[in-house]
């Protein structure tokens, strides 16, 4: 991709995304994730009415006048973007791949985060960590995810989340909000997710096709895993290859429920051909209302 179609690319995403951020999601962001501390902000006079548990009694006795404490929430928050860019996401059966996917949808949460004024850090992942971006703020740093998130290319194809999740604990030491991009098509990374939510607010976004939950009667089918290489030729017009494969991927979404479950945390599920919108909104119309 020369450098004219990848601006096209990215002003073309900017447009969609940040539209639908601004009229959709930047409020229910706000709510969802609030600062998660309190912070000193002056010392003012005491009226009738105030809390008497924020009384500043040093203050007091030195004026002679009741004063209290007021704190103000500590709004500044980081998003942390954990996208899987392994060959898996070069997948799709109809209207896009899942990587082009979770490019938007990272394009969408950039926004919302950017009208709150929050950091914005990515961390791309296969089997290794790829790529790191520092969080920082500002429209202009929002673009260069953006432009990464269309263009990077990544060295290998294999999908390692727990290698992801040790160097986010590792680089990220303040809390934040963190979001792993992936179709979850990984496995062993129970206790670095256990370590990483403990700390940090962490969310499950698994962008799956269709296709991978059950596949159609068209009779023998030539077939790529895209991460390992290998080919096979299967018969899907036999009904019991159809039934196990649909319980295979039902198995492994409930093995996958419960591990995120028991970590405590949050899962969105969105599929290539479905309306993102209305999974996103639920997710934070429900987050909002905990608060």
């Amino acid at each position: 991709m020369d450098t004219q179609q990848l601006i096209k690319k990215v002003r073309k995403l900017e447009i969609k995304t940040r539209g639908l951020s601004n009229q959709m999601f930047s409020g229910e962001y706000h709510t969802a994730f609030k600062g998660r501390g309190m912070t000193f902000s002056e010392v003012r006079q005491y009226y009738a009415g105030d809390d008497i548990r924020t009384i500043d009694w040093n203050v007091t006795a030195r004026t002679s006048e009741a004063h209290i404490k007021v704190f103000e929430e500590e709004r500044e928050l980081t998003m942390m973007l954990l996208v899987d860019v392994s060959a898996s996401g070069n997948f799709g059966t109809s209207v896009q791949f899942k990587r082009e996917l979770i490019t938007e949808l990272c394009a969408i949460l950039s926004f919302s985060a950017l009208q709150n004024n929050d950091k914005i850090g990515v961390i791309f992942f296969t089997d290794k960590v790829e790529k790191y971006i520092p969080p920082k703020k500002g429209k202009t740093h929002v673009l260069r995810v953006i432009r990464e998130l269309i263009e990077f290319q990544p060295v290998n194809s294999k999908t390692d989340i727990s290698e992801a999740l040790k160097y986010f604990s590792d680089v990220v030491k303040k809390r934040s909000i963190a979001f792993i991009m992936s179709d979850f098509i990984s496995s062993d990374f129970e206790k670095p997710l256990k370590i990483a939510s403990r700390k940090h607010d962490t969310i499950a976004m698994q962008v799956y096709d269709k296709r991978e939950s059950e596949i159609p009667n068209l009779g023998l089918v030539n077939i790529k895993d895209a991460e390992t290489g290998e080919l096979r030729i299967i018969d899907t017009s036999s009904k019991s290859l159809r039934d196990n494969y649909k319980l295979s991927w039902e198995n492994r979404q409930t093995k996958i429920t419960r591990l995120l479950n028991k970590c405590k945390v949050d899962l969105i599920q969105i599929r290539t051909d479905e309306s993102y919108i209305v999974p996103l909104r639920n997710f934070f119309k429900t987050r909002g209302k905990k608060r």
